[in-house]
């Protein structure tokens, strides 16, 4: 195992651990075989890129210009919801916004969310050959925990960290660091797969290793120049990245 070194802090009177990683990089073992694997939720193993997108619209009208859309959201897309409202409204009060959307994608958020293609079976596969698996999202738990129910997967997770019980979110390591420590996992052989930045630097941070997904809105060069160390052009790639062989259809 990476040897950590933690102290604590105070963040608006709560108490959270800020911890670093030293020793070798994880991203510089690509080769090995991954035991653990970490998810991001929207827009990697979750289809909701739509559903997102018309909630900023909703929460947003009136208070952004005529003509700010799809160009200004996406790039934002993974980090929390409050600094995404901030960033695109310019104020620093978002408290009403937060309500809009998250009024908004309740609302929606049955009819407009589906996994992506190959996920129920990928995830499948990893739990029957015994690779810990879980959830590292900026989604609150409520929300993750429904979309988790309605497809299948929440009782296929090991761990969900969602935005809700950390002090710092993703890009942040400690999301990851919190999954891994409850996992008992080794940085170094645990992959994050993602469809943002976000993902890729919380991933580095915290010594494990990052993997894009290539269906990412983002592109695949933004998931590279982040410092994807995989790409999956399908979720299909990860079973043989953990040494799983997969009998071709």
């Amino acid at each position: 195992m990476a040897a950590y070194s933690e102290h604590w802090l105070e963040d608006g009177g709560e108490r959270g651990m800020q911890t670093e990683l030293t020793g070798t990089k994880a991203a510089s073992r690509p080769g090995s075989a991954y035991t653990t694997v970490l998810f991001d939720l929207d827009g990697t193993i979750l289809d909701t890129n739509e559903l997102i997108i018309q909630s900023f619209m909703h929460a947003l009208r009136g208070v952004v210009p005529p003509d700010f859309g799809r160009e200004q959201i996406i790039p934002a897309m993974g980090q929390p919801l409050v600094h995404q409202l901030r960033l695109f409204s310019g104020r620093e009060e978002v408290s009403d916004l937060v309500r809009a959307y998250r009024e908004y994608n309740l609302a929606h958020h049955d009819r407009m969310v589906r996994l992506f293609p190959g996920v129920a079976e990928t995830v499948d596969v990893l739990k029957q050959k015994g690779v810990r698996i879980g959830v590292v999202t900026s989604k609150m738990r409520e929300t993750s925990e429904r979309a988790l129910k309605m497809l299948g997967l929440m009782e296929k997770m090991d761990v969900i960290v969602p935005v809700d019980e950390v002090t710092h979110p993703k890009p942040h390591p400690e999301p990851l660091l919190k999954a891994m420590q409850a996992l008992g996992a080794e940085p170094a052989r645990t992959l994050m797969a993602g469809d943002s930045p976000v993902d890729m630097e919380a991933a580095l941070r915290a010594g494990a290793v990052p993997a894009g997904v290539a269906w990412s809105l983002k592109g695949e060069a933004k998931l590279r120049e982040a410092g994807a160390v995989h790409i999956l052009r399908r979720m299909e790639d990860l079973p043989p990245l953990c040494g799983i062989e997969v009998a071709q259809a």
